[in-house]
């Protein structure tokens, strides 16, 4: 299977993503573009989009849920960095469940990372991309 975060990308049509202004700043070492993000308030900047009623980051590539993925990911700033997937590291998410029930997925459990990340032909799994309620296997050709 692969990494569900390069499926899901719901965290970052769900969240504001908001950090302090240094993070975008090269001067100071900052990594995160500045012309992706948008002034907050005096000491803190976001990522354009996220602030919306219906936030979707502007670095977010692809159909949610589908195949996503963030177009800056080396630049990601601190707040992506620090929001992990649930169970990934064998820890819950709260933030991770939440953004995906809102937008029809599945919460990740346990089993979502026993599977090997390289498909195994003809094996069933759980597909952790199944709308909320929904029981559906994948099979590995």
């Amino acid at each position: 299977m692969s990494h569900p975060c390069l499926r899901c990308g719901a965290c970052c049509a769900h969240f504001r993503v908001a950090f302090h202004w240094s993070e975008a700043e090269p001067l100071l070492g900052g990594s995160t573009p500045p012309e992706l993000t948008e002034k907050l308030d005096p000491h803190r900047l976001n990522m354009r989009g996220t602030s919306a009623r219906a936030p979707r980051c502007v670095a977010l590539v692809g159909q949610v849920g589908e195949a996503a993925h963030c177009g800056i990911y080396a630049q990601r700033p601190s707040p992506c960095h620090e929001l992990k997937p649930a169970w990934e590291d064998g820890t819950p998410s709260p933030q991770c469940d939440r953004a995906r029930l809102a937008h029809g997925l599945r919460a990740l459990t346990p089993e979502c990372w026993l599977q090997p990340l390289v498909p195994s032909p003809g094996v069933d799994r759980p597909d952790p991309d199944a709308p909320a309620g929904g029981r559906a296997l994948l099979r590995d050709a």
